[in-house]
């Protein structure tokens, strides 16, 4: 089972997508996705790695090429998140690539693997304001991967002020 879960900055996305596998018997794994760059990110990992501490997860850092990683079969995997994922993977060496479809295809491997896999994205490009080109391309690049997820997961769940609905499928 594939489920989605998106929203806004400091929505409760990662706590929801958390309490997804709350109850998962098998193995947990958490990708976590941030390269550590700043203070904040620094923070931020901090953060999650606290939220997470007691809930019996294998973190394993992989801020790209998340299709190769190699992960028992029946496992349980929390990705977080596609906008970090899809920012390491597009700018790289200097030079900007297109990934969405490289993603997509690393995330379906994933979740061949997985008996449940819960992905945390970031509601992008809605608040109609016009940026950089360079932003706007990282934009449609997160919209297609969305796109393409939202396509082959049973779920997809927006999480607003802590409030989560299921825009297809159900709430797990």
């Amino acid at each position: 089972m594939t489920t989605l879960v998106t929203g806004g900055s400091k929505c409760g996305k990662s706590s929801y997508a958390e309490k997804v596998l709350e109850n998962f018997a098998g193995q947990k794994y958490y990708i976590a996705t941030m390269e550590p760059v700043g203070d904040d990110a620094y923070e931020i990992i901090a953060r999650h790695r606290e939220a997470r501490k007691n809930r019996n997860f294998i973190t394993v850092e992989c801020p790209r090429d998340v299709g190769k990683l190699h992960l028992p079969a029946d496992c349980g995997i929390l990705l977080e998140c596609i906008g970090n994922l899809c920012a390491n993977e597009m700018y790289t060496g200097g030079a900007v690539l297109r990934p969405s479809g490289k993603i997509i295809s690393d995330i379906r491997r994933l979740g061949e693997t997985a008996s449940q896999l819960v992905i945390v994205t970031n509601e992008v490009g809605s608040d109609g304001n016009s940026y950089s080109a360079d932003i706007m391309a990282f934009v449609s690049e997160i919209a297609r991967i969305n796109s393409g997820i939202a396509e082959f997961a049973d779920n997809v769940v927006e999480c607003v002020y802590g409030i989560p609905t299921a825009l297809k499928g159900e709430l797990v």
